[in-house]
């Protein structure tokens, strides 16, 4: 493998903790499983390769629709993970080919777990409007071996870093530029609940399962498709997401984001006061972008906050990050992500 060309870095929140006080219960001292998309802390993974996203049963040749599109896709289409099926193309600009295809055999289109939008889904990541810079950084640390999973089980993991391993610099360059270049707008509706509708796991994200049964949300968030049919069998990247956050988790969260609440720094010094990023002093005079948090999904968030916490997130600058969460809890990782998820984008956001 060729070296990378890339000579910056990249912080989510650059200045270490000063005088901050240790929480009660201690730092958080095990993967908060809804956030890695589990029911609970062991038990058997669900599998999240192409194989098993085949879902809507055996394709019979019906051509499917989605709401507002004039295109139809059998479910094959929809399924290829080297050309996934496109239902606006009008919404992004055109698809460098890393992206609409993937390259044979060892990576598949970016636009397959992630969307042609880049808004993704809860198992990974929203791509959406984040620095161009960042994504280069990010695709670095998969590479490199400084980006891992506290849950060993969470496999699509290990796929984002074989991927990254075969991607040519010119691939992620490309990648980078076309994810960064769209904007970041509403795709996450947060509702504070005590009982959530019963849900199960497929593929990492927690899905609906029918009726009226509800059960309570307990110390988790669960982050579900407003329409599951559309997200889980249609693909369709209009259709959004519901995060369901504990009662109270959204004020708890936001006295921690503003004030740091004694065991943190506020969110804003490197995030920006609207938390849709920024840029930061870097070394030799050169700029560093610090990607948006507000409106974003809050699995994603938490699972950051725990694998910097617990050093499955490793580089200079992620490096950083440790002792601004080293005092969070189980507790406050949930009601940072929900208050951050709840977050107004702004219409022209694209930071």
């Amino acid at each position: 493998m060729r070296k990378s060309r890339w000579g910056f870095v990249l912080v989510l929140m650059i200045v270490p903790v000063v005088g901050a006080k240790p929480t009660e219960s201690g730092p958080a001292t095990a993967p908060p499983p809804w956030a890695y998309g589990f029911n609970a802390a062991t038990g058997a993974a669900v599998d999240d390769t192409p194989d098993s996203q085949a879902r809507g049963g055996k394709d019979d040749g019906t051509l499917r629709h989605v709401p507002g599109s004039a295109l139809s896709f059998t479910l094959t289409q929809l399924r290829n993970i080297w050309a996934p099926a496109d239902w606006f193309p009008n919404d992004h600009p055109t698809m460098p080919d890393v992206v609409a295809h993937g390259h044979k055999p060892d990576v598949r289109a970016c636009s397959f777990c992630h969307y042609p939008n880049g808004k993704g889904r809860p198992v990974n990541t929203n791509l959406a409007g984040l620095p161009y810079d960042y994504i280069l950084h990010a695709l670095a640390e998969f590479r490199n071996g400084e980006r891992t999973s506290a849950d060993d089980r969470k496999g699509n993991t290990r796929v984002m870093i074989g991927f990254a391993k075969a991607m040519s610099d010119d691939e992620m360059e490309a990648a980078a530029r076309y994810f960064s270049s769209m904007k970041w707008t509403a795709w996450i509706r947060v509702v504070e609940t005590e009982m959530v509708p019963k849900t199960r796991i497929a593929n990492g994200i927690f899905l609906r399962v029918g009726g009226d049964e509800k059960e309570p949300i307990g110390d988790r968030i669960i982050e579900t498709p407003e329409n599951v049919e559309l997200m889980e069998v249609l693909r369709d990247d209009r259709s959004g997401f519901i995060a369901y956050v504990p009662a109270g988790s959204v004020k708890k969260g936001e006295a921690l984001v503003r004030t740091g609440g004694g065991k943190t720094i506020q969110c804003a010094t490197c995030h920006g006061s609207d938390l849709m990023g920024m840029q930061q002093p870097g070394k030799n005079g050169n700029s560093i972008s610090v990607p948006g948090l507000a409106g974003r999904s809050p699995s994603y968030t938490a699972r950051q906050l725990f694998d910097m916490q617990h050093g499955f997130r490793q580089g200079e600058w992620t490096n950083q990050m440790q002792p601004v969460v080293a005092n969070l809890n189980a507790d406050d990782m949930l009601a940072i992500a929900a208050y951050l998820a709840s977050r107004p984008v702004p219409p022209s956001s694209n930071h």
